[in-house]
């Protein structure tokens, strides 16, 4: 990386090898204990005071949220930096292996883990060559959060106060090295259950109110997919009905509406709920349904503080930034309703939540550069 004049050299084989090694430490949502195990134990051989908190507790998982701080050793902001250490299902049995390509790609039925082991694997190396150069950086601050793919919930259980830091970023866009996240979606979650009538399907099943059907044909009539460029929703599960021969007396549906737009969200909840409720009533049926902010929008200014540094950081590299709205939730999403100023960046994974997932080392390398960069650009700032 050449930086203002002077070169700073990212261990790309060492970056790797790390890479691999996280990747293959299962860490499913809930169940991160030996990944945590690994990263305290990385940290701490580093010189790190490490602690971690009662998140996993909280949420009935093996682990808590880690959480370092690095004093600085220039005057500048306080930076904080995090990565989620969970992963998504299939993630136990990871086989990670660098093709002649330059492509990381994981051998058999599992997914990569670079959501979001990259983002862990860029961050201990920042680090290593931030301790290796002597680079001159202002206070930091590492946080690495557990069951992110489950809602957010590490970083819902962890206690912002502890943190010093005046801006953040996570590591966890799917975009490429340079994408610096202004806008993303608040989440609602719904549950639509519908109560219908048990009765044989074979003797009297005239006398019964088949609640999977009638369930379906309300979902047929609910908005779906693409509402708008700012807005989605969706049915992912449905279940219902005891035996083969029994007329099913319940039916629960499971789904999600996503907007960068408070009141659009609004307007798209309350047209759901009375579209499920007055069809299943329809039928003599009962409906009942529940729904639960998962989190909430952002949506951050060019101006802000966090973002002008990214970008700042990005063009010192030669990279073009590009300011971008994201479909997807991220930890960032809860720091910034906390109060912290906090930009997810994008490191380049690829497919991520399906077994094609991959990441390039040309990736893996930039988003530890900008990191640097960032850094650098904070000490000078």
């Amino acid at each position: 990386m050449y930086f203002r004049g002077v070169i700073i050299i990212v261990n790309e084989s060492r970056l790797v090898d790390l890479f691999l090694e996280l990747a293959e430490i299962a860490s499913p949502s809930k169940q991160e204990g030996a990944l945590k195990d690994y990263l305290r134990a990385a940290l701490e051989k580093r010189g790190l005071r490490v602690t971690e908190d009662q998140a996993g507790a909280a949420i009935e998982g093996e682990a808590g949220n880690l959480f370092a701080e690095i004093p600085g050793t220039a005057a500048g902001p306080v930076l904080l930096f995090s990565a989620h250490m969970d992963t998504v299902q299939p993630g136990v049995g990871i086989k990670a292996r660098v093709g002649a390509d330059g492509i990381i790609r994981s051998e058999g039925e599992t997914v990569l883990g670079g959501d979001d082991k990259i983002g862990i694997a860029a961050l201990l190396e920042v680090y290593d060559v931030l301790k290796e150069e002597k680079i001159p950086h202002p206070p930091i601050e590492f946080l690495f959060t557990v069951c992110e793919e489950q809602g957010l919930l590490g970083v819902k259980n962890f206690d912002i106060s502890r943190s010093k830091a005046e801006m953040g970023y996570v590591l966890d866009a799917g975009d490429d090295p340079g994408a610096i996240v202004l806008g993303s979606p608040a989440l609602n979650a719904f549950e639509y259950t519908v109560y219908g009538k048990a009765a044989h399907a074979g003797i009297n099943p005239e006398t019964g109110l088949n609640a999977v059907k009638i369930a379906a044909a309300a979902i047929a009539k609910m908005p779906d997919g693409r509402i708008d460029h700012e807005t989605t929703c969706s049915i992912g599960l449905i279940h219902g009905g005891t035996a083969r021969n029994i007329v099913p007396e319940k039916c629960v549906a499971i789904g999600e509406a996503r907007s960068i737009n408070g009141s659009k969200l609004a307007d798209l909840t309350e047209r759901l709920i009375r579209t499920f409720t007055e069809e299943v009533k329809k039928t003599g049926a009962r409906a009942e349904t529940k729904v639960e902010q998962l989190y909430p929008e952002i949506s951050l200014e060019p101006d802000n503080p966090a973002v002008r540094l990214a970008v700042r950081a990005v063009n010192s590299l030669g990279i073009a930034p590009k300011l971008i709205n994201t479909g997807g939730g991220s930890d960032a999403s809860i720091l910034n309703a906390a109060g912290l100023s906090c930009v997810n960046l994008g490191v380049g994974m690829k497919d991520v939540h399906t077994c094609d997932e991959f990441v390039s080392v040309a990736s893996l390398k930039e988003i530890t550069e900008i990191v640097l960069a960032i850094i650098k650009m904070g000490a000078m700032a």
